[in-house]
């Protein structure tokens, strides 16, 4: 909303070339200004101008709020039941899709979003395609962290309460297991593959990072001090809550709101693709705490200092070097992510030996959900698995 209502300050500006543009669209910025002092070369253009670009901001601001109120009032809601839980421990659960003869595979999600991401709804959910094709996915639902969490780091996690997950899978399989994390789990999987091998058949990294400073460092270190004003209420809260998180991925893309918004309004609410829409944006807007420990490690650590591809993240006192894995690795890197850069994510495969990468044309969230998931991304992964270990 700042950035259209400023449109209209900004022409003065413009036209007498004095805005700062970034050095691959000086030569557009100059072009578009030279068209206007040309235009408004006649009487009377310049007051056209101002009142086209006033009426071209009310209509787009009319269309994101529209869009917001339609989504807002829209009467879908997710009613899909959970599957049988097979062991919780705190928050956590460890859901299982079955079927009892299937081979298990362990997914971890990311500790900041839902786990449901994998469930999403009937006709989007990998977990219960991967069940229809012989496998039994077992899905860690991290839950919202209660007292005994915000005591957590990412070793409490890892080294804790991820590990006495694996146990129960090994235990009832009777053998070692795949592991699959998907964004932020993936790196608590890599972990956990250098930490138990003789329990991991496989590892699986869905649109994983790790050199947090491969394609914009200023971007991730802006994500770190970010953080920094929340560190008094940090140690109140024991966690940073979840809108802070919301606004911090909000700034990967300030004006990503507007252009989804303004489109869901052009939609036939009673459409699929309507309610594909308010399915995934319910998703992301039921978000989780990040406990004060993880936010620590996470932003000052990995955004911050980068401290995984420098070699300094830290599990158990043990540093996690990813030149160790010796277990079959797949490492699935979406062309176009733009929340996980592909050269972030690129950096984890390229180091572990003898990993395989497969790179889908899609989104960050679109490798799991979208109409092209699974032919790029659940197919060859359900492959994998079947074939490894």
């Amino acid at each position: 909303m700042a950035t259209l209502l400023s449109s209209s300050g900004g022409l003065p500006l413009l036209r007498s070339g004095s805005l700062p543009w970034k050095p691959p669209l000086r030569g557009r910025a100059e072009e578009l200004r030279r068209q206007i002092a040309q235009r408004e070369s006649r009487p009377g253009a310049a007051e056209d101008l101002n009142r086209a670009v006033d009426a071209e901001t009310r209509r787009r601001i009319d269309a994101f709020l529209t869009g917001i109120e339609r989504y807002r009032h829209h009467p879908y809601r997710r009613d899909l039941p959970d599957p049988p839980v097979l062991w919780t421990e705190g928050a956590t659960r460890l859901l299982d899709y079955g079927p009892p003869s299937g081979r298990p595979v362990l997914f971890v999600p990311s500790l900041v979003n839902r786990h449901y991401i994998l469930d999403l709804s009937p006709g989007k959910s990998l977990m219960r395609w991967l069940s229809g094709r012989g496998l039994r996915p077992l899905l860690v639902d991290w839950g919202t962290p209660g007292p005994l969490e915000r005591r957590y780091t990412l070793t409490d996690y890892i080294a804790g309460r991820l590990e006495r997950a694996l146990d129960v899978v090994v235990e009832m399989h009777g053998r070692p297991v795949p592991i699959a994390g998907y964004c932020m789990g993936g790196l608590l999987t890599a972990a956990l593959a250098l930490r138990r091998p003789k329990s991991v058949a496989g590892l699986v990294l869905l649109a994983t990072p790790w050199d947090f400073h491969a394609e914009d460092a200023a971007t991730a270190r802006r994500a770190a001090a970010f953080f920094q004003p929340y560190g008094p209420a940090l140690e109140r809260w024991g966690e940073l809550p979840t809108d802070a998180l919301q606004a911090l991925f909000a700034q990967l893309d300030p004006l990503l709101a507007l252009k989804k918004f303004a489109q869901f309004a052009r939609m036939d609410p009673a459409s699929r693709g309507a309610q594909g829409f308010v399915a995934l944006e319910d998703w992301l807007n039921d978000g989780v705490p990040l406990v004060a420990g993880v936010a620590r490690d996470a932003l000052a650590g990995w955004y911050g200092r980068n401290d995984t591809a420098a070699g300094n993240w830290l599990v158990g006192g043990l540093p996690v070097d990813p030149t160790r894995i010796r277990v079959p690795t797949l490492a699935l890197i979406p062309e176009k992510d733009r929340i996980v850069p592909p050269a972030s994510a690129m950096a984890l495969p390229k180091v572990i030996p003898g990993a395989q990468v497969l790179v889908p044309p899609l989104g960050h969230i679109g490798m799991v959900v979208s109409a092209g998931a699974e032919t790029g991304v659940w197919r060859p992964l359900a492959d994998w698995l079947t074939a490894t270990g």
